[in-house]
């Protein structure tokens, strides 16, 4: 069989399952955007250690090396990329935003509302996208600078920054009175100009990496707390 399927990328393959798991329960009609908020986190979990299990193999090959790099950014696209619109758009859905615009007696005039989130969704992954080709396309640049300077620097923000983001958006949502439904397609939106914004991004450290971990912990905890709370509905 064609591809690598050893220890190394096993991580990346379950963080691939979680995004599709994610997309998939988030846009269907029993579906919730918080169900693909606790995927999109797994998957910002495993997404944090694939990279360094798959640098414990000493005698990993060119291949398997440049596969793992390949399947990485695939696998962020999917889960930091499609997974957070699917969220937002699934947000628009339980919220009852679409159907009100269909009963208010201007309708031609909201629908443009809709078509400008839609166009937020698509964008965001876009820029996701042109990001992550980015990213590929200058490894090279990157570790010839490192080696030189002795730290690596990131040119616009890591697409994996969204499973820390999109979740506290709707943890804030929930334990609060307000409506963040249009807030967090602003946020999509300014995390995806960031994304291929022209800035210099340091490489988290052990200490960064641990405190990212912290957060998305907390972020998970309080994520699975609004779906054991008594007050739990589909949505507030």
């Amino acid at each position: 069989m064609i591809g690598v399927y050893d220890y190394t990328v096993i991580l990346t393959y379950l963080s691939i399952i979680s995004g599709v798991v994610g997309i998939i329960v988030t846009m269907t009609g029993i579906g919730h955007p918080y169900f693909g908020t606790l995927f999109l986190m797994i998957s910002g979990i495993l997404d944090a250690f694939d990279g360094r299990v798959a640098r414990t193999k000493k005698n990993r090959s060119d291949f398997e090396r440049k596969f793992g790099v390949q399947i990485d950014s695939l696998s962020d696209l999917i889960c930091f990329g499609v997974l957070p619109a699917a969220i937002g758009l699934a947000l628009l859905r339980v919220s009852g935003i679409f159907t009100e615009i269909v009963r208010r007696k201007d309708y031609e005039g909201s629908i443009w509302m809709v078509i400008i989130l839609l166009a937020i969704a698509v964008f965001y992954i876009l820029a996701a996208l042109i990001r992550l080709a980015y990213f590929n396309s200058t490894e090279e640049v990157r570790k010839a600078e490192a080696e030189k300077t002795g730290v690596e620097y990131f040119a616009g923000l890591p697409v994996t920054t969204a499973a820390l983001v999109f979740p506290l958006t709707l943890i804030i949502h929930y334990y609060t009175s307000a409506n963040l439904t249009f807030f967090y397609f602003f946020m999509m939106l300014f995390v995806a100009i960031l994304f291929i914004w022209n800035i210099r991004v340091r490489k988290p450290g052990k200490t960064g990496l641990i405190i990212m971990i912290i957060i998305g912990t907390i972020e998970f905890v309080a994520t699975i707390l609004i779906f054991s709370s008594d007050k739990y509905v589909l949505f507030k």
